[in-house]
């Protein structure tokens, strides 16, 4: 009995340091964020002079512990591993002028990341998208482009997930990521509903519906969509 109890203790406080872990690494990915993100821009001068936060806030992410049973603290640990992934992986081949002209930038380069080592494309694919059938990911997760969606300068927290992923959906369909002729009864959607356009259309739904659930501005069902280019550009202050 005694080592039975010994095993539920060491089991415990084994949870207990992983939460306080998870808690941990949201408040400095928090810090950071807010130090060094202004107007959806990032501070890759000022990171790349002073690196260590970057990589404090990393390294506390690679013992992290996450289920996706759990799948709020899952999903936003998800979300800011990546786009502070992003962030790594632009400053280690800093300057440049866009993640593309890095081979394997988003298939071949690993993160450690929650006990794991990790493509981008691995956690935005097999991670969340495979996971949870949900959109919103595209709007949340900053590839370091400027036609990606605008990097929030905080991280996204368990308590508030739902309504940060609603903010920013809406922000992008009623902001750069649609383009919209009311005369010639079109719109233009950014590239990532081309690509994943399979994402926008479930459960019977158009990409229009879609749109429309976050949009003010209602676009008719009559009006012909088609896609805009992807501006690569590497989005910097």
């Amino acid at each position: 009995m005694r080592n039975i109890n010994i095993i539920v203790l060491l089991f415990l406080g084994s949870l207990s340091l992983s939460a306080q872990d998870l808690n941990t690494f949201f408040e400095k990915a928090d810090s950071f964020f807010k130090t060094n993100v202004a107007n959806g821009k990032v501070a890759y001068s000022k990171i790349n002079s002073n690196k260590a936060p970057l990589d404090e806030v990393l390294k506390l992410a690679e013992s992290v512990s996450v289920s996706k049973s759990d799948a709020k603290n899952y999903q936003a640990f998800w979300i800011n591993a990546y786009n502070l992934s992003v962030i790594k992986g632009i400053i280690n081949n800093y300057p440049t002028k866009s993640p593309l002209d890095h081979k394997g930038f988003f298939d071949k380069t690993t993160y450690s990341l929650a006990r794991k080592k990790i493509t981008l494309n691995d956690i935005e694919h097999k991670l969340l998208r495979a996971q949870f059938n949900d959109a919103r990911f595209h709007f949340v997760l900053v590839c370091g482009a400027l036609g990606c969606p605008p990097l929030i300068n905080k991280a996204y927290l368990p308590s508030t997930l739902n309504a940060q992923m609603d903010v920013q959906t809406k922000k992008a369909l009623n902001g750069s990521f649609l383009k919209v002729n009311t005369k010639k009864k079109r719109v233009q959607a950014s590239q990532i509903m081309e690509w994943y356009k399979g994402d926008f259309t479930m459960n019977g739904k158009t990409e229009i519906d879609f749109i429309n659930t976050y949009r003010t501005e209602k676009i008719p069902n009559n009006f012909k969509l088609s896609y805009f280019p992807y501006n690569w550009n590497v989005n910097k202050q």
